[in-house]
């Protein structure tokens, strides 16, 4: 038998880990926690679901979502970022491609241990993954529609995903709404991520917020995306009479305004620092957020 030069020539499992990216993992496994602790249910006997949906969101989904854009981003990546396992020839030929699909498989096996919320938000997910990078739909060549999807994707999916597998009942209404809203915020913080890759973007013809905008004007725009629903929060913990969150999420907007004056000055260098900076606060309030939920017996 003859071996093709992909077999031959198979990347090492060090590279593939740098395909799945560890570092974009936290997001989503973050809001499946989220969503765990908003359920107000003790983990208890179901502490192998709460591992296992952590495995999901983070490594399994997300993993997934980053091979499948590496792949069908080769292209523009060897003009932003050619150092990336693909286009450096890292991982050769078309085993981007073999590794995305496989990790779809994997993700699907390991959902179906969630029931069926858990198992059909994890399919929404991957579904929406491939959407926003494969042709034809390629939800990334629009910045409105691509950020819309990563935020769902980053923040929604897996608080509800979360709170899901933590109760018999459906999550509850008021749980639902501050994940949507935190997934519109993080429509923003997809914006901030576009800065680096404006040029290979323009090339290509993605239409990205920043090129679509502008830098100056995306990242206006970003600040008021992240910020504005962050306000609803606050008035709806207010409304719920949760005023010691609402003060605790109040303070931590305060501060992410205040880096976001910095940003604005300059904010295609400074987009990095604020993602470390500015989205700490905000993903601390989702935090407050589901304690203040869990408090309010959020889920029946």
């Amino acid at each position: 038998m003859t071996l093709t030069p992909d077999a031959i020539h198979r990347p090492a499992p060090s590279v593939v880990l740098e395909l799945l990216k560890p570092i974009t993992w936290f997001p989503p496994m973050w809001a499946f926690g989220c969503g765990v602790v908003s359920s107000g249910a003790s983990v208890g006997p179901r502490w192998p679901l709460v591992v296992a949906g952590v495995l999901l969101a983070g490594p399994m989904v997300c993993g997934t979502s980053q091979a499948v854009n590496d792949w069908y981003d080769r292209h523009v990546d060897a003009i932003n970022e050619p150092g990336r396992p693909i286009p450096s020839g890292r991982i050769p030929g078309r085993w981007g491609l073999t590794i995305a699909i496989a990790w779809t498989a994997l993700s699907l096996l390991l959902a179906a241990t969630l029931g069926v919320r858990g198992f059909s938000a994890a399919v929404v997910g991957l579904v929406l993954a491939w959407l926003y990078s494969a042709p034809p739909v390629r939800l990334k060549q629009n910045g409105w529609w691509g950020n819309a999807a990563c935020g769902l994707c980053y923040e929604g999916l897996p608080w509800f995903t979360g709170a899901a597998v933590m109760t018999a009942g459906a999550p509850d209404a008021r749980m639902v709404i501050i994940a949507l809203l935190y997934s519109i915020g993080a429509h923003g913080i997809m914006t901030l991520n576009d800065f680096k890759s404006v040029e290979g973007d323009t090339r290509m013809g993605i239409d990205s917020l920043p090129v679509l905008l502008g830098v100056d004007r995306a990242a206006h725009f970003a600040c008021w995306v992240m910020a504005l629903p962050q306000l609803v929060v606050v008035t709806l913990l207010l409304n719920w009479q949760r005023p010691l969150y609402a003060i605790a999420v109040t303070a931590l907007l305060a501060a992410q305004i205040l880096l976001m004056v910095r940003l604005l000055k300059g904010p295609r260098e400074r987009a990095p620092w604020y993602n470390g900076t500015g989205i700490s606060c905000y993903v601390l309030g989702m935090l407050v957020c589901a304690f203040a939920l869990a408090s309010l017996g959020s889920v029946e």
